[in-house]
């Protein structure tokens, strides 16, 4: 029996490092993303003070590659999430194409000015684009697949959700802390895993938040350094991967279900490790 997930954010880092993974647990992987090939210039800027437009590792077509190698099946979806036509055009294609999914995973993020800005230097733009991509987004691609795994009774639904959505920062935005809008946008998104729980466990949905703690993705090998983060204390994006794929495959996991799962101290507590070769 086939199975199917479809990935956001999936070109880099958490998303590709998660399609990846479940592509070798034996899924087919709908991957979405805005940066198609590689070398795409995209503006990546987290703040208003500096223009950043440097290409970024990663690409649909090299997390493609990497699904096929394994023996699985791929769409490309490039998708910029906060489309809103595009996101329904994406969920769309999943379901025409491939005749819905059974797990999905709300991994990809709207990352720009007043990510690391502070409070009187974010436009109240930038919390337009941070709610449209953390919540409105997984919430129109939820109301598509869902009612196809509600009509199975069974499938997973998995938010990689931030704890800037409940934290105190540690320090201001750009100096090791975060900029009010993303903590905006990521606390939207964390709820609809409980919602959805409440309204759906008993009849068959597995929902899941998931925290990856500080990850040293592409990206932040790149950027993090600026904004007062050390990449190298950064976890990799295969232990990530490795997390998302039991928690979606186990049974185990059940007992996780509706919550809020520390993805960096789940792999301490239940020995899951990097994969190799």
């Amino acid at each position: 029996m086939e199975r199917r997930a479809l990935v956001t954010g999936a070109s880099r880092g958490i998303g590709k490092a998660i399609a990846v993974a479940l592509a070798d647990t034996g899924f087919d992987v709908a991957i979405a993303a805005r940066t198609v090939r590689p070398g795409e210039r995209r503006d990546n800027s987290l703040t208003v003070h500096r223009v950043d437009d440097r290409p970024l590792p990663g690409s649909l077509t090299e997390t493609a590659a990497d699904i096929e190698q394994r023996g699985r099946r791929v769409l490309l979806l490039p998708l910029d999430l906060t489309d809103r036509s595009a996101v329904e055009a994406a969920g769309r294609r999943v379901l025409d194409e491939w005749g819905g999914a059974d797990v999905v995973v709300h991994n990809g993020r709207y990352l720009g000015p007043g990510l690391m800005d502070v409070f009187f230097d974010t436009p109240l733009s930038a919390y337009e684009k941070f709610i449209e991509a953390h919540a409105i987004a997984p919430i129109v691609l939820t109301k598509l697949l869902l009612p196809g795994m509600l009509e199975r009774g069974v499938g997973t639904i998995v938010t990689i959700t931030s704890s800037s959505a409940y934290r105190i920062p540690p320090a201001p935005a750009g100096r090791g802390g975060w900029g009010h809008a993303y903590a905006v946008g990521k606390a939207a998104g964390h709820q609809l895993v409980p919602i959805l729980h409440a309204e759906f466990a008993s009849r068959g949905l597995r929902a899941f938040n998931v925290e990856p703690g500080f990850v040293a993705t592409e990206r932040n090998q790149i950027v993090s350094k600026d904004f007062g983060h050390d990449p190298v204390k950064g976890a990799p994006p295969s232990l990530i991967g490795t997390v998302v794929a039991w928690v979606v495959t186990s049974p185990e996991a059940d007992s996780y279900r509706g919550q809020t799962i520390s993805a960096q101290e789940l792999a301490r507590e239940r020995g899951l490790t990097v994969p190799t070769g």
